[in-house]
């Protein structure tokens, strides 16, 4: 568990998926690196409309898409998700859960939490 989901982490229902507010998703992707593993599963019209900044967009909606983009993705580091309202970032992390990403951040509320 790293030092940040200990210190903010919610449990969800497994150890690797956390649900954090947005002060501590905010104060989390503030202290990662340039590559960061920021993504907005909404769509790209959603994208366009506002969104966090460094966040890359990847549209949950278009499987085949959503799965090839994220095998550019580590897989050892952590990766936070947010889509409107976190229906949709849920559904997302679980896929990445699935497919052995091990530390998954997800923003409680989504996009419209955030603003």
């Amino acid at each position: 568990m790293s030092f940040l989901s200990s210190l903010f982490g919610t449990k969800s229902s497994s150890d690797q998926i956390k649900k954090l507010s947005p002060a501590d998703f905010k104060q989390a992707i503030q202290g990662i690196n340039k590559a960061k593993q920021l993504i907005d599963v909404r769509t790209p019209s959603e994208f366009k409309s506002g969104h966090i900044k460094g966040a890359v967009n990847i549209d949950f909606f278009n499987t085949s898409k959503f799965m090839d983009a994220l095998q550019k993705y580590d897989r050892e580091k952590a990766i936070y998700l947010y889509c409107r309202s976190g229906n949709r970032s849920g559904n997302a992390a679980r896929k990445l859960e699935s497919l052995g990403f091990k530390e998954i951040y997800d923003l409680q509320g989504g996009y419209m939490n955030w603003r």
